[in-house]
């Protein structure tokens, strides 16, 4: 007897085998999208805390608080690493063109700007003395015209009664105090100096040295540095551009340095011993300058 044929039935469901593995692989892209963003974000963090660390050397972009440390990058028993000499401590943070300081380090800026504007109100009215909180700190800026004669870095006897105030007003701060010194762009070479690196330079650490030997300031609170014609707040296509350009900012940070031991003080020079105190510059005199990009 002849075996009848089993009939063939079709499957009308294989396609759920090819679906099923299409989510699956849809689902294992997504598990690793999420963990490759999860890596991301550590990695952004990481490179967070290093620009945040290599600014704080600097003075700048400081934080209120201690940056977080990431997870297991420190023991918790760790001691964190000391200064022989200094200790700096942060106030501030800096983001764009505001300075987002602690309200007491803001409070303060505000007491001593009134306090100046009250002492320079002759000098502001003359516009040889501007004074604003800026993205940095406090900035008071010093006209070449009522401090210096054209081309020179000695402060003229008639600014030291000025320069005075402003140290003895700022002496009493524990805020560190950076100088700049900035000229305008025509070239100078003279025999004292072969551009305006080496005038703008001298010109700020001579205003640290009358803060240091004629107002007492820790040497460790003060810097110095010259830009030149590289940081210009006017435009120097005008004789009155030029004119603003070329100033010396006493610049008030929001930051503490204290030194390890504390400073003597003595009592205040007056202007003439101070005066002869800050001998003139020389021709070999070496300058240091941050050129900037």
């Amino acid at each position: 007897m002849r075996r009848r044929k089993d009939k063939h039935h079709a499957n009308h469901e294989r396609w759920l085998v090819s679906y099923a593995d299409f989510i699956t692989l849809l689902f294992a892209f997504f598990v690793v999208m999420y963990a490759t963003s999860k890596a991301d974000q550590r990695k952004q963090a990481e490179a967070a805390a290093a620009i945040n660390s290599a600014f704080q050397s600097l003075g700048l972009f400081q934080s209120a608080t201690p940056t977080k440390q990431l997870q297991g990058a420190t023991d918790a028993g760790s001691a964190p690493a000391a200064t022989q000499d200094e200790t700096v401590t942060p106030m501030n943070v800096v983001m764009g063109d505001q300075m987002l300081a602690s309200p007491q380090v803001q409070e303060d800026f505000e007491r001593i700007k009134r306090h100046l504007e009250g002492l320079l109100s002759n000098q502001i009215a003359r516009h040889v003395v501007a004074l604003r909180i800026g993205r940095e700190g406090l900035i008071i800026s010093l006209r070449e015209a009522g401090f210096f004669d054209s081309g020179s870095a000695v402060p003229h006897p008639s600014s030291l009664a000025t320069l005075g105030q402003i140290a003895e007003a700022l002496r009493t701060t524990p805020y560190d105090i950076r100088i700049e010194g900035h000229t305008d762009n025509v070239p100078i070479h003279t025999d004292l100096f072969d551009s305006n690196w080496e005038l703008s330079t001298a010109r700020a650490t001579h205003l640290a040295r009358i803060f240091i030997v004629g107002h007492q300031f820790a040497p460790a609170r003060l810097s110095a540095s010259g830009y030149a014609e590289y940081h210009p707040t006017a435009s120097n296509e005008t004789a009155d551009g030029r004119a603003q350009n070329r100033r010396v900012d006493i610049i008030v940070l929001p930051r503490v340095t204290t030194p390890a031991s504390p400073a003597v003080h003595v009592p205040a020079a007056k202007p003439a011993a101070i005066a002869a105190a800050i001998p003139a510059p020389t021709a070999t005199a070496e300058a240091t300058a941050r050129p900037l990009p």
